[in-house]
């Protein structure tokens, strides 16, 4: 009876401890009211962080958010000096009216049970602990897109108190600065997480001035889905465009399908690429690298409609070796012509058919008409054989572009990766992780 009466005992005990802690207890009323500042000590443990919206320029973090201050009016002797109370109990005392600046959306897990923990120490010195999950707004530059780097803060102070009633503080120990991140609560898929760090400050209001606790999380993009989806495409198309430079000048319907199409194909990535990003007014490290591009492809189909004004025609010949050198070259084009067609063919046959209209020409020994037969055939000109031998000929416009093109595009590539990396490498040093 002794042992089994013990246990009941200490319940009664501490109900009566409880209940007399309560009575008379006004949670109107902050802790040193009309005396001292109350002073919060903060700390917070992210257990995960991720995603973060660049189109919506926010980030999500689950944290547990930890606050601590003495409460003299709940100071109590007993066997035990530390009590764990039920979620309820945090209704019945005062507790601080935090609030995050910048969230967007905050929730309390409920699931089970609301996810808080309120500890009280003999001391009067509480402990309230509650998992949370934030949307915070994270203002982002975009100016260096895809190799930039961003700060996302976390910051949160009292609703109501001004810093002469209430003073928020980390809370400081040998392994962190008031914050910490567990080394597996990363859930971020396009940035590193590279640093994190705690500041506190003042803000003055028309109301007051409030104390403001600030968490930043310092974020570094990953460029590898970027290399993948824009960079490279980018480089290949133009690349593709100058191959244009090598076929045949007289090939018109090849060359302009290559003009036309790569030129199809920067303006579809560049959309692409827009469609990752806010509708900002300024142009990204990335749109600049598109435009150039775009830049170089164009000017590659602007190349093309030039060396096509000042290609000659192709020629056409009535015959071929030696015989074609008696006859005069006819234009592609002219025999293109209907009416020249049914000339030309009425003065090969109807002398056959009607030899009395033309007496002294006569049908060719095998039967088979002869363009040599054609009163269209004259002796050609020396002028007309050099003329000739321009078909297929390279044009000096391409030749030189074959050169300028690739050297232009390599010069701009290297000045503009060594100028991003090598900022990206300078802001790499300024932040490292903890």
């Amino acid at each position: 009876p002794g042992p089994e009466e013990e246990p009941e005992d200490n319940i009664t005990m501490y109900t009566r401890i409880l209940d007399g802690l309560l009575e008379g207890y006004d949670k109107r009323l902050r802790p040193g009211f009309g005396e001292w500042t109350t002073v919060v000590n903060t700390d917070i443990l992210v257990t995960s962080i991720g995603p973060v919206s660049d189109t919506q320029m926010e980030y999500t973090i689950d944290v547990f958010f930890r606050q601590s201050w003495n409460d003299e009016r709940l100071q109590f002797k007993g066997p035990i000096h530390s009590l764990s109370l039920n979620n309820l109990m945090a209704g019945k005392i005062w507790t601080p009216d935090t609030y995050f600046h910048n969230s967007k959306k905050s929730v309390v897990h409920n699931t089970t049970t609301p996810n808080k923990l309120l500890r009280l120490e003999s001391d009067g010195t509480l402990l309230y602990t509650m998992r949370l999950t934030i949307s915070a707004d994270c203002p982002m530059q975009l100016y260096d897109f895809p190799m930039d780097e961003h700060t996302c803060s976390l910051q949160f102070g009292s609703y109501a108190y001004t810093n002469e009633e209430i003073a928020y503080v980390w809370l400081e120990t040998n392994a962190t600065h008031g914050l910490d991140v567990a080394e597996d609560g990363s859930r971020l898929n396009q940035y590193y997480l590279t640093g994190f760090e705690t500041h506190s400050a003042n803000c003055s209001t028309t109301v007051g001035n409030f104390t403001v606790l600030t968490a930043d999380f310092h974020l570094k993009r990953k460029l590898g889905y970027f290399l993948i989806q824009t960079y490279l495409p980018c480089i290949m198309t133009v690349i593709l465009s100058q191959v244009s430079f090598w076929v045949n000048r007289e090939s018109v319907p090849a060359r302009t399908v290559f003009g036309v199409t790569t030129v199809l194909t920067i303006t579809t990535l560049s959309i692409s690429a827009r469609n990752m990003l806010p509708k900002v007014s300024y142009a990204t490290s990335m749109d600049w690298f598109i435009a150039v591009c775009y830049g170089f492809v164009f000017s590659a189909l602007i190349e093309f409609a030039t060396v096509n004004y000042f290609t000659k025609r192709s020629w056409a010949w009535d015959g071929q070796g030696n015989a074609g050198r008696n006859r005069v070259p006819i234009r592609s084009s002219f025999l293109s012509s209907s009416r020249f067609s049914i000339i030309y063919h009425l003065s090969i046959y109807l002398p056959i058919i009607y030899p009395s209209i033309h007496p002294s020409i006569h049908p060719p020994a095998n039967g088979t008409p002869s363009r040599s037969d054609s009163p269209f055939n004259v002796p050609v000109s020396s002028d007309d054989e050099q003329e000739a031998k321009t078909y297929n000929s390279v044009s000096q416009i391409d030749k030189v572009s074959r050169f300028l093109f690739p050297l232009l595009f390599a010069l701009f590539n290297a000045v503009y990766w060594w100028t991003y990396l090598s900022k990206r490498a300078n802001l790499r040093g300024i932040f490292h992780p903890r």
